[in-house]
């Protein structure tokens, strides 16, 4: 458990508190509170919509006990993913004119690179790459990936789209077919059929 917890009575105080740190601060834990145990603190998503219009999220979360857990909060790492539910929630706090400057630095950053639309990406991912299939073929694995599930297909194809080169493309290609010749190894299975 960390040993500064923070607890403050609604998003002023908090927000406040982002203004004065959020450049210095590499994280802050905020006791909230269990639904069904009404306190005079800040909500989650009181305090979600805050830490993003400096800049941050939130993150790691632990029991405190059984009325309160901790919430990590700490700033956005540059090449971290964006979820739906954020990206809504900034763009209302846009249209309100209540993000900060680092929050909107955080924004502008994640569209010029690319991951403001990595997760509809993720949800794109139905066909392999050209360059895995012809790996998996030339492995003898084709079959082996074939018969994993939708979720661990999905899984292995983003792996190699979001890479952001062609050696950690190339490097990520090997590991699936190297783990899939092993699997098939391991359980007997018979040739692929192309």
């Amino acid at each position: 458990m960390p040993d500064k917890l923070l607890t403050f009575a609604n998003r002023r105080e908090w927000r406040a508190w982002l203004r004065a740190n959020h450049a210095r601060e590499t994280e802050a834990w905020l006791v909230h509170f269990k639904k069904g145990f009404p306190a005079e603190t800040l909500s989650y998503e009181e305090a979600v919509e805050e830490a993003l219009c400096y800049g941050w999220i939130d993150g790691l979360l632990r029991r405190l006990d059984e009325r309160r857990y901790v919430l990590r909060y700490s700033p956005r790492k540059p090449n971290s993913i964006w979820a739906e539910s954020n990206k809504r929630r900034v763009e209302r706090l846009i249209r309100e004119g209540r993000m900060a400057a680092a929050g909107l630095a955080m924004v502008r950053a994640a569209k010029a690179s690319g991951e403001w639309q990595a997760v509809a990406r993720r949800e794109q991912v139905d066909h392999p790459p050209v360059e895995l299939l012809r790996a998996l073929r030339a492995a003898g694995a084709l079959a082996a990936f074939r018969r994993l599930t939708p979720s661990q297909r999905k899984q292995h194809i983003y792996a190699v789209m979001s890479a952001k080169t062609e050696a950690t493309r190339g490097k990520r290609v090997r590991a699936i077919v190297q783990m899939l010749v092993h699997a098939k190894k391991d359980t007997g299975s018979g040739r692929d059929s192309l």
